[in-house]
């Protein structure tokens, strides 16, 4: 017998903009919103459908304004994901729901945890980031020389920025492949044996050339907005949150998320060793189970430490 799994996508608009929409999974399964890394798209690395059919959870991602199918929005704050994300909600019928932020999406989903706090049940962040302006945190510390560079600019010189990521994605559109060759060169001997597989490094070459196939706008405002004020306070978050983080992260690393765990006190963190960023790929099935299973024990732990 088959299962009622379910591929939709849409398009929703909002604001003179549209919004490109994937949902996957069981269709009346409990809602969840899966936000993009940077760069990354709707088609991200995630379980499988009749993994979320199992679980009971109706996957929700979207492109981010001025990647794939969406709408660029310059000079958005990461605030404006909330907006995006009701949106989004209301066009799918959905009331309350759970949100799951990976790498550069954590932020965002913070942001709806923050603004949106009569419809986020809970929220989750994987391998996220920290403000730029957070106090007492070297916030470059353990980052890649590639991260650095970037993040740096943003905000200093903006037009390096655009220039060195519309050059990166000129070679994706060419070669899908080359952004991940690019990140593998940087990659922790953990990260490398997370993207070894073939399923996950396809999963990762769709969502690079989905995402840039339009121009590196999106990823130029990502930095941009990430590198600015986020719009919106962390102590306004009061449901539960659950922070989790490779303790040998070099893309974004873990002191980020320890730094948030003391802004957010509803927050639970996990901090786990022998892996990496790109580890939140193989945990994201049991952060699913977490957001939508209220009676889901929470983990009270950071074995980095």
């Amino acid at each position: 017998m088959s299962h009622p799994q379910t591929r939709h996508e849409h398009v929703v608009r909002t604001g003179g903009r549209v919004l490109a929409v994937d949902a996957v999974g069981a269709g009346n399964g409990r809602p969840v919103f899966l936000l993009h890394g940077t760069p990354g798209s709707r088609s991200g690395p995630r379980p499988r459908p009749s993994v979320l059919y199992r679980q009971g959870v109706r996957l929700i991602s979207y492109d981010r304004p001025g990647y794939g199918g969406s709408s660029r929005s310059a000079g958005r704050s990461v605030a404006d994901a909330a907006g995006d994300v009701a949106a989004i909600a209301d066009h799918l019928g959905i009331g309350e729901f759970s949100v799951v932020g990976r790498s550069g999406g954590g932020p965002h989903a913070l942001a709806c945890a923050a603004l949106l706090p009569d419809r986020v049940l809970r929220a989750a962040v994987l391998v996220g980031m920290a403000p730029s302006d957070a106090a007492g945190l070297d916030w470059f510390g353990g980052m890649t020389d590639a991260n650095v560079r970037d993040f740096r600019s943003a905000g200093h010189d903006d037009a390096l920025l655009v220039q060195e990521l519309r050059r990166r994605a000129a070679k994706v559109i060419d070669d899908p492949g080359s952004l991940l060759e690019f990140l593998i060169e940087q990659m922790t001997e953990a990260d490398k044996k997370a993207v070894a597989g073939v399923p996950i490094r396809r999963q990762l070459l769709d969502a690079y050339a989905e995402a840039l196939r339009e121009g590196p706008d999106g990823w130029i405002d990502d930095v941009l907005a990430l590198r600015s004020d986020w719009g919106f306070a962390l102590t306004e978050i009061k449901m539960p949150v659950r922070l989790w983080h490779g303790a040998d992260d070099n893309f974004t690393p873990a002191s980020h998320t320890r730094w948030l765990a003391g802004q957010i006190q509803s927050s639970e963190v996990q901090v786990q060793r022998h892996t990496a960023h790109f580890g939140a790929v193989a945990v994201l099935p049991e952060i699913l189970a977490w957001l939508t299973r209220p009676d889901h024990p929470q983990i009270r732990s950071d074995a980095g430490r």
